[in-house]
């Protein structure tokens, strides 16, 4: 299990868009959460098959996917990385650059893994117990938990290090644009 940031002030379980590094590790543990929906139910296909638990875990793991986690990675791309970047100075520019190079690389990676598990499970939500292969949800589950773990090691202690309150608030005020969310 990834150790996560736990900024003052803050319960992990109520993290908002107003401390918008401690709603980026708290998405990280809803991430965790999916893909542990994900194992239990590629060990319950084979026994039941595509039933009702198993179409209703499907689809748990589907919505998040399409909807929460597109928002994360924009989230970073869009809005943390550049503050980032823009907040280092000379001696971590170069450090900043590349880890906000490779974690977006770890992206489209990341999507492209789930584009066919996608398929699978709307096989299973369409009643095939057999849609859904284990071998690929596997090697998205372990490709995002070493992404999770670099974030939460590398990328979040450096926007604590180097963001503002300003910055945060803008990065705040994004995810809430992203979201629909009204400003507090």
């Amino acid at each position: 299990m990834v150790m996560r940031i736990a900024l003052p002030g803050q319960a992990r379980d109520t993290a908002t868009t107003e401390v918008p590094l401690e709603m980026l590790s708290a998405c990280h543990g809803r991430v965790q959460a999916q893909c542990e929906t994900l194992r239990r139910l590629c060990g319950h296909l084979p026994r039941h098959g595509a039933d009702r638990g198993a179409v209703e875990a499907a689809e748990a793991v589907l919505r998040y996917f399409r909807q929460a986690a597109p928002h994360h990675h924009a989230d970073e791309e869009a809005d943390l990385f550049p503050a980032l970047r823009d907040a280092a100075h000379d001696a971590e520019r170069d450090a900043v650059l590349r880890l906000t190079q490779a974690l977006a690389l770890e992206h489209r990676a990341l999507e492209n893994l789930w584009r066919p598990l996608e398929a699978g499970l709307e096989g299973v939500r369409g009643g095939d117990g057999a849609a859904l292969s284990q071998a690929m949800a596997d090697a998205f589950i372990a490709a995002y938990e070493r992404h999770i773990e670099r974030e939460e090691a590398e990328l979040l202690p450096m926007a604590e290090r180097l963001l503002d309150g300003a910055a945060l608030a803008r990065i705040g005020a994004a995810m809430r644009a992203r979201r629909g969310i009204a400003a507090p």
